[in-house]
């Protein structure tokens, strides 16, 4: 996966930890000369920074952010699936927690103001690349047990699957004005931290292969 263009690639595929690259080259990668792949890092903090570092050294045409995650809804997004998200939002960013919790627009503080480039403000969600309406939920640390994933899921109910990273990658790409896409595999239902119950390898096969079919799809279209 390394061996994949250098500088320039059109593509840049993003992974957030080491454990689920080197899963995804034991799967087969994304084939020689399809993207450039990287770390993005574990959490928010790193996969933000990390990202807006590679965007301003790479220069990628659009990116492409692939690992595991926890799913909302094992009826519509089974254990060892995978989904493509069409936008991504953001818990945790605001004032107080649980029940006391206040999110960006309810403080009326975007993250971001909009500049003059035309992007608008940003407060706690965003769309990303492509035609899916999924929601993925980032948040700054896992939900601990059910309770914390039927809370969080409350304030966002529409949401489909919950991760550490895509907000961040996602707020960097827009502010570098590069497209993004995430495929995320669904490793176990959030709020289980019994590691028995959970499918990582499932997961991370059925992502590298929704990667797979995105990528084919972007070089059609070039």
């Amino acid at each position: 996966m390394r061996a994949a263009p250098p500088f320039g690639s059109p593509t840049l595929v993003l992974v957030p930890t080491e454990l689920e690259r080197a899963r995804l080259i034991d799967l087969g990668g994304f084939g020689a000369g399809a993207a450039l792949v990287d770390l993005a890092g574990f959490g928010v903090a790193a996969a933000g920074a990390r990202t807006a570092e590679r965007l301003a050294t790479l220069r990628p045409a659009r990116v492409v952010l692939v690992g595991i995650a926890g799913t909302y809804d094992s009826a519509r997004a089974g254990v060892g699936t995978a989904v493509e998200f069409g936008r991504v939002a953001i818990e945790g960013i605001g004032v107080g927690a649980l029940d006391a919790y206040l999110p960006p627009p309810k403080l009326g503080f975007p993250q971001w103001p909009g500049d003059a480039s035309g992007m608008k403000p940003i407060f706690d969600e965003l769309e990303l690349a492509g035609d899916s309406s999924a929601l993925l939920l980032t948040t700054a640390a896992a939900s601990a047990n059910a309770t914390e994933a039927c809370m969080r899921r409350a304030r966002f109910p529409d949401a489909l699957g919950e991760d550490m990273e895509g907000f961040a990658v996602a707020l960097a790409c827009a502010l570098a004005h590069t497209p993004l896409s995430i495929v995320r595999g669904f490793s176990n239902i959030v709020g289980d931290r019994d590691s028995k119950n959970w499918r990582v390898p499932a997961a991370l096969a059925a992502a590298r292969l929704a990667t797979l079919r995105l990528l084919e799809r972007e070089a059609g279209r070039a």
